[in-house]
């Protein structure tokens, strides 16, 4: 749950004053001269003298005189309440004195405690260097001495104020976009910030990225775990305020494509915080800390299948809204013989891992798609695309063919159970890691089928052994060729797949009549 800070300014600025230390002696002296001048003190005093008029008024009525002088003396009665009269009163002004003293003391401790909490507050690197060996690993080497939430099967991340965090806020300073060292941050009581700091009204997104926010696959596996974050709490938190990190490092931008989809998916402008943690001399930089702060640092790291599944279902569906495009997809489009259209499309790169011989891979399986009725062949280039154009062509596509690159990420716009076809250069099996799988594991996230991936047997020569790591230099722009009998039968194989499940898909529409896509997104926990 947000915790409200309680306080009533948009940005509350805490200036460099400092309090003024405590006296005992001349604490002392303000206290007697108040006993003396207040005006408390002065209606004690007339309370006092009124009473004392009355009880001689009628002690004087009760008491005969005994002699001809008896009536100028007072009795001992009266002379024993006058006594307790002048006691209860100065016992009153001695408590009203103590417990004067004792506020003062308390509001100066007051005081000094958040004198001190405020000058307790530490400020650690983002990037811990002593982690730079395992940094994506464990607590990571971005603000290391922190512990993650993590519930089984969702998503990790930190909040900040929580009972994890003992209620304290999470603030940051520096700007630093090369050397995330020179980054800190710190915790922080609502109530006593700490000097020169500046405090962000609502919910902010901190994010940690070991790779970078232009790719859109590097950028989008950090955005992930936000979105899912974001159906875990019912989509009812958006945050007017994103700050980015690369190794502690500030971004300032993330690419278009990756901005754009988050915009979809959260409804509104994307605002990357860039003017905070400014600095105004080499020793005193002001931090700016934050109401409500979710920290992401590992991707998509601990979420289950079936949270990813989730999560993409949603960037699909928002993607689409946004851009216009029928949340129905390719399900109930026929050809005029009432079969099920069939969307061949072939997402080309230029430049590195593209196509040597573009022209000869295109024929090939556009012979393919028009052996099939009711198939349509596609070609597109990524680079040539806006945002909501890929969202649209995705829409149209049952079967992606396309070298290995980001552009293979669009893959979660398609339809779910939509099929991949994925290229290689020489030499990535031997030497690529595990980086090489990507589209295999995004492809099972999001609902897809990943046909498998052709490797190419020829290019251009390494000077040193083939598993020598120094020829993926060699290997991983390189241009990608082709084999005419392997592409032909691949995509006859896959194409007839896809239609049987079309026509499976249409005629179990046509039998459930209340088989209804879905008017808008869903977003549950």
């Amino acid at each position: 749950m947000t915790r409200s800070v309680g306080l009533s300014q948009q940005e509350r600025t805490i200036s460099n004053h400092k309090y003024k230390p405590y006296h005992p002696k001349q604490h002392s002296k303000t206290n007697s001269l108040f006993s003396l001048y207040s005006p408390k003190f002065s209606i004690y005093l007339l309370i006092t003298c009124a009473i004392i008029f009355i009880l001689f008024q009628i002690q004087s009525l009760q008491t005969p005189p005994s002699s001809p002088f008896s009536s100028l003396l007072p009795s001992w009665t009266f002379l024993n309440q006058w006594q307790k009269v002048i006691i209860n009163t100065s016992t009153s002004i001695s408590t009203f004195n103590h417990d004067h003293n004792c506020n003062n003391d308390q509001d100066n401790l007051t005081k000094s405690m958040a004198v001190k909490l405020r000058e307790s507050v530490t400020f650690l690197p983002l990037k811990d260097l002593r982690y730079s060996s395992t940094a994506q690993q464990g607590h990571t080497w971005f603000m290391s001495s922190m512990y993650d939430t993590h519930e089984e099967g969702e998503v990790q991340y930190q909040r900040f104020p929580s009972n994890a965090s003992k209620g304290r806020v999470l603030c940051l300073k520096g700007n630093d976009t090369h050397d995330g060292a020179w980054n800190y941050y710190a915790l922080a009581w609502p109530e006593t910030l700490p000097y020169n700091s500046t405090l962000k009204k609502g919910l902010t997104f901190v994010s940690y990225n070991h790779y970078n926010y232009d790719n859109i696959w590097h950028g989008l596996s950090a955005m992930v775990p936000f979105v899912a974050w974001h159906i875990k709490n019912q989509c009812s938190l958006v945050p007017p305020r994103w700050i980015l990190y690369h190794w502690g490092e500030l971004r300032i931008k993330m690419g278009p494509w990756l901005k754009s989809l988050m915009e979809a998916t959260f409804g509104e402008p994307l605002h990357i915080e860039t003017n905070y943690g400014n600095q105004e001399s080499e020793n005193n930089m002001i931090a700016s800390c934050f109401e409500d702060a979710v920290v992401m640092r590992h991707n998509e790291g601990g979420m289950s299948r079936q949270k990813r599944i989730q999560v993409y279902d949603l960037l699909r569906c928002k993607a689409r809204i946004y851009c216009n495009v029928s949340l129905e997809g390719r399900l109930s489009e026929v050809n005029e013989g009432g079969l099920p259209v069939v969307g061949m499309t072939m997402y080309m790169r230029t430049g590195p891992r593209s196509f040597r011989n573009e022209s000869v891979v295109i024929k090939i399986f556009e012979k393919e798609c028009q052996k099939v009725e009711g198939c349509r062949f596609i070609v597109a280039y990524s680079s040539n695309l806006t945002f909501c154009e890929q969202v649209k062509v995705m829409s149209l596509t049952d079967i992606l063919i396309s070298p290995h690159g980001a552009q293979l990420t669009n893959i979660i716009l398609m339809d779910k159970n939509s099929s991949v076809l994925e290229f290689f250069p020489k030499g990535w099996l031997k030497l690529a890691g595990v980086g090489q799988y990507v589209y295999h594991w995004i492809a099972s996230w999001s609902g897809m089928k990943h046909e498998g991936a052709w490797r190419d047997p020829d290019g251009d020569p390494c000077p040193y052994s083939d598993d020598d790591r120094r020829c993926m230099a060699v290997y991983k722009g390189a241009k990608i060729g082709y084999n005419e009998t392997y592409f032909s039968e691949w995509a006859r194989g896959v194409l007839s797949e896809v239609r049987i499940r079309k026509k499976e898909e249409l005629a179990s529409k046509k039998k459930n009549s209340d088989h209804a896509i879905p008017s808008g997104c869903q977003c549950s926990s």
